[in-house]
């Protein structure tokens, strides 16, 4: 791994247990280049991130877990400061992409931590490199296939509850751009405010940086393309669950969004579960780092 240092004075350095600002560097990978961050020593731990986020998502845990663990955490392909290709956006593609830069990087095996998107896509990484990834960590997450599309109906119950109404409005060809462009600022912070228990952890520095990121030319474009890739990840992972996963999985949910649920999604596609469930929202690495470290830390020793 190349060494290049952020500076101390920059407003969104993230930095390892000693207080060292993390190493920066892209990698080419299956078709795309992706931008990465990494810390730390030991065995390697690959965190990935959600949407409207990016790998600055993990700013909190990465210090808690870097004493231990060689920690890379990626922008996923379209987000962040990763490239934006035109194609590519769907969970197996992009769980390429990981399987590509991890091996890029010397790592035989590895940890694997998801949450949200990023949960989706760690679970088709330990279904297509399955002699690769150790555990998976599935944060907060619904799994396309496995009743998230139920999410997005019009019905009193979602209307009452969990209630994606997002998706749908996605879904739509060109007008979301349309609506969304110089705006934002306003879907991001409504989204992860929204989403959360503790609305106050979505910090200034965050939604800055979230926003840099997804008002870049093809940012937004490519957080759409995830989302419309939804329905061939639904077939992919029914495909996928045929077989369940013989990997330990670690199922983590905050109370006041998925919370019990994503046990409950895991233990349909995989046979080795265990879960725990915060007293948070969405955002477990942002809301509540070190209870999240406390458990994920166990688990990832007992399987290393």
């Amino acid at each position: 791994m190349k060494q290049a240092l952020f500076t101390k004075e920059d407003k969104y350095t993230m930095v390892d247990h000693q207080g060292t600002p993390v190493h920066s560097d892209r990698a080419s990978v299956n078709g795309t280049s992706l931008h990465y961050r990494f810390a730390g020593t030991g065995a390697p731990v690959v965190l990935l991130h959600g949407i409207p986020k990016t790998g600055y998502h993990w700013r909190h845990l990465l210090p808690l877990l870097s004493d231990q663990y060689t920690v890379i955490v990626p922008d996923l392909r379209g987000l962040g400061d990763s490239d934006h290709p035109a194609t590519g956006y769907d969970s197996a593609t992009m769980s390429d992409d990981i399987a590509a830069l991890m091996a890029q990087l010397g790592h035989d095996t590895y940890h694997v931590v998801g949450e949200d998107w990023g949960a989706v896509i760690g679970y088709q990484l330990a279904v297509r490199h399955p002699q690769q990834v150790k555990a998976l960590v599935f944060a907060e997450a619904l799994l396309p296939g496995f009743n998230f599309e139920q999410h997005t109906a019009l019905t009193p119950e979602n209307a009452a509850g969990l209630f994606l109404w997002h998706v749908g409005f996605y879904f739509k060809a060109d007008v979301p751009e349309m609506l969304i462009a110089g705006h934002e600022r306003e879907l991001i912070t409504y989204l992860i405010k929204s989403e959360r228990r503790f609305p106050d952890t979505a910090t200034a520095d965050a939604l800055d940086e979230y926003v840099r990121c997804y008002s870049l030319p093809g940012g937004i474009r490519s957080m759409l393309a995830v989302y419309r890739a939804m329905l061939v990840d639904g077939q992919q992972n029914r495909q996928a669950a045929q077989t369940k996963l013989t990997l330990p999985v670690l199922a983590l949910g905050g109370d006041a969004f998925i919370g019990e649920n994503n046990e409950g999604i895991m233990r349909q596609v995989a046979h080795n579960v265990t879960g725990h469930v915060f007293h948070a929202g969405h955002d477990l690495a942002e809301e509540v780092p070190k209870e999240m470290a406390a458990v994920l830390l166990p688990f990832l020793a007992a399987h290393s």
